[in-house]
């Protein structure tokens, strides 16, 4: 029976150790909440480290056997591992670097290693469970190895990953030595998730100047293999934030709150302990409001929870004395007998008094410097039943790409988070009634359970293209009933794509003339009664006429802007303009100035830059800021940019090796048809062709064609045989 996998760092219960026994209590955390749906149903698994270090077997069986029960299933990790990989790779080199603040990242190759061998773990944990037509969910950046590894021991299974915490740009990620190799791992995955738009492009932007890699829009191309990357913004249990105002302890709460802030505005902060949550410029803030604004002395108050983390470590260990210090600075010089401007709280609080804070109080103050997404927010606007309330959030996290109607404001700007308190002490109701509204609508449609579904049915759905895109290998069996349709035709039309499919690569583009073998070959093959045989190629219309003219074939040069057939002269596509060229010359010339070992191909209706002769390495990153440059030059212009093997080409939209394909079938009725090509524009082949045409790609299994070949010298034996 199929099941689905979840694994993550941890898992979602809490361990505590009570008189020699462990006691399993269920976490309340989001992740938790929306992924119980799914592993507590029959026979799904969730699999993550307990959150204790438990090196005794007898205990470990113990564990083991009461969270089986839970449908959960431990990782066990030494105290070694705990601190090389957790604490050290994951916290101290990935943590640091995802978010912008890279000058508290270590590089430590021992941590690397450790990080490696952690991944193994749950890797091993993984396959002892998993089998064939099962699915795994992958979480957040403990785990950026584990999608490779589980990839290389099971090809064909389903692999969702989800990114939890921001995707940097590359400038900052590439500072990781073993940056190449964290990418790989992430692209043993099926369908990549990240929380915003700019960690997808992030992500793929690393992919493209990293790796051997092909980024088409959200598509990456690798080994053979095609992985979509996209956005799923994370939700909340909202029901669950808009309903525990009713619950009776959280009243209690809430009128003890009301007694101690009698007429108060509250403003409330919850944070984790961590330097990228902006907590001393926001307290700063508060300093400068209270300083510049005196009429707000005793009338607002700062309510703040910093809940515990990592203070032993020393950067953790300096912001907490950092953050002490500057609470007893602003409550020693503002304060009155019976005021405290900052309630300050260094632990967590049970949800029933978050809530309860959620529901009292006035303005929420969520303003990290770099975040994910960041739930404290959505569960805020979830809490406000009444509408009422204000959030002030900062641009820098993930939920603002959503809740538009907070205020938006840069946590590194503190004068404009100081006025932005001002105006939300100001609001009236009716505004804020405005904003909440369409705040609170938004976190209960995108609500936990929305990502969960939405994420899982995107799945479903790349692995079923996946399955159309995974072209199947012509072995013996498949040429031979392939031999046996073309024997039975008796009109065959075949078109066959030139440079990689008939023949090898060369540096040298001129260098790869015909030789003796293949044009025997193709003669042979259009000497056959009821053969059409049309070369349908990229190179320009002189060449292919010098080299093939003379032959009985018909021609189709510059992906179908020149065609000619075999009797007939050069003809060329009507109402085409090259007057763009004047603009886009320039650009690849700079790109050509640049690299060394470049050069540009004229043809009539498209420019092709070359980098076949470049260093390996240079050519695909100036490739890729060419393709970045180019798509602001020629969405307006009608071009399409075609990136191939070792070029990039730009042509008039209307040029379709597709559409001339079509334009040949219009002519004659076949009943057997094929297409062989190896490039990107030879997809639009394989995609214009009926369904029962026999299309093959070479070199790649990645294809809407229904076949492929390995190579050039495999395609020439498979024409051979079809002439026997």
């Amino acid at each position: 029976m199929r099941k689905t996998i979840i694994v993550s760092n941890r898992l979602p219960v809490k361990i505590q150790e009570q008189d020699g026994a462990y006691v399993l209590q269920t976490s309340e955390g989001g992740l938790a909440t929306g992924l119980g749906s799914i592993y507590r149903e029959g026979n799904n698994i969730w699999i993550g480290w307990p959150g204790q270090f438990i090196d005794e077997k007898k205990q470990q069986d113990k564990i083991t056997t009461q969270l089986r029960q839970m449908n959960l299933l431990p990782v066990f990790l030494t105290e070694d591992e705990i601190n090389s990989y957790y604490e050290g790779f994951c916290n101290e080199t990935l943590w640091p670097v995802f978010h912008y603040m890279s000058v508290y990242a270590r590089y430590v190759e021992s941590n690397w290693d450790a990080y490696y061998q952690v991944n193994q773990k749950f890797r091993d944990k993984v396959l002892s469970v998993a089998e064939p037509g099962d699915t795994i969910w992958i979480h957040d950046y403990q785990l950026l190895l584990l999608p490779g590894m589980l990839r290389a021991e099971m090809p064909e299974i389903s692999i969702g990953f989800f990114q939890h915490i921001p995707f940097p740009s590359f400038e900052l990620f590439r500072l990781i030595p073993w940056r190449a190799e964290i990418l790989e791992g992430m692209l043993g995955a099926d369908l990549m998730g990240f929380h915003t738009f700019d960690d997808t492009r992030h992500f793929l932007d690393a992919v493209a100047r990293l790796l051997p890699a092909q980024t088409s829009a959200n598509v990456v191309s690798f080994n053979d293999r095609a992985i979509v990357v996209e956005t799923f913004p994370m939700g909340i249990d909202e029901k669950k934030y808009a309903t525990l105002g009713m619950d009776p302890e959280v009243k209690s709460n809430m009128a003890q709150l009301q007694e101690a802030f009698k007429t108060e505005k509250m403003i409330l902060s919850i944070d984790r302990l961590d330097y990228t949550k902006g907590i001393l410029q926001r307290l700063e803030a508060f300093e400068q409001l209270l300083e510049l604004y005196p009429q707000y002395v005793a009338q607002v108050v700062l309510y703040m929870i910093v809940v515990p983390s990592r203070d032993t470590v020393p950067q953790y260990k300096q912001l907490r004395e950092d953050i002490d210090q500057k609470v007893g600075h602003i409550n020693a010089r503002f304060r009155t007998l019976n005021w405290h401007p900052v309630q300050y709280f260094y632990r967590s609080f049970p949800v029933e008094m978050l809530s309860a804070l959620y529901n009292f109080a006035d303005i929420c103050l969520v303003t990290p410097m770099r975040d994910g997404m960041n739930l404290v927010s959505k569960e805020y606007v979830a809490s406000r039943i009444n509408n009422d309330g204000v959030l002030i959030l900062s641009e820098m996290a993930g939920a603002s790409k959503e809740l538009v109607d907070a205020i938006i404001v840069n946590p590194n700007n503190v004068g404009a988070m100081r006025e932005a308190i001002v105006e939300a002490i100001k609001m009236p109701l009716e505004e804020q009634q405005r904003r909440m509204k369409l705040m609170r609508q938004l976190v209960a449609k995108f609500n936990i359970n929305h990502w969960v579904e939405l994420f899982m049915t995107r799945l479903k759905e790349v692995n079923a293209m996946q399955q159309k895109m995974l072209a199947r290998l012509v072995s013996p069996e498949t040429a031979m009933y392939l031999r046996q349709e073309y024997r039975k035709a008796k009109s065959r039309i075949v078109f066959l794509d030139y440079d990689g499919t008939l023949v090898g690569f060369q540096t040298n583009i001129d260098q790869a003339a015909p030789d003796p073998d293949l044009y025997q070959l193709l003669r042979e093959l259009a000497a056959v009664p009821g053969n059409r045989v049309v070369m349908i190629s990229g190179r320009n219309h002189e060449t292919l006429g010098k080299w093939f003219g003379h032959m009985p074939l018909d021609l189709v040069a510059e992906h179908g802007s020149w065609q000619k057939t075999k009797d007939g002269d050069w003809y060329q596509l009507p109402g085409l303009s090259d007057k763009w060229k004047q603009d886009i010359m320039p650009i690849l010339e700079t790109a050509t100035d640049r690299t060394p070992g470049s050069f540009i191909e004229e043809k009539s209706y498209s420019l092709v830059w070359h980098y076949r002769k470049v260093e390996p390495g240079l050519g695909e990153l100036r490739a890729n800021e060419l393709m970045a440059t180019l798509k602001y030059y020629t969405n307006e212009r009608g071009l399409q940019i075609l990136p191939g093997d070792m070029v990039i080409e730009v042509k008039n939209v209307e040029i379709n090796k597709g559409k001339a394909a079509e334009s040949w079938l219009r002519e004659g009725t076949y009943d057997f048809i094929m297409a062989m090509g190896d490039d990107v524009t030879d997809e639009d082949i394989f995609k214009a062709l009926p369904p029962e045409a026999y299309t093959i790609k070479v070199g790649s299994q990645v294809s809407a064609a229904r076949y492929y070949l390995r190579s050039h010298h495999e395609v020439r034996h498979f024409l051979r045989t079809l002439k026997k």
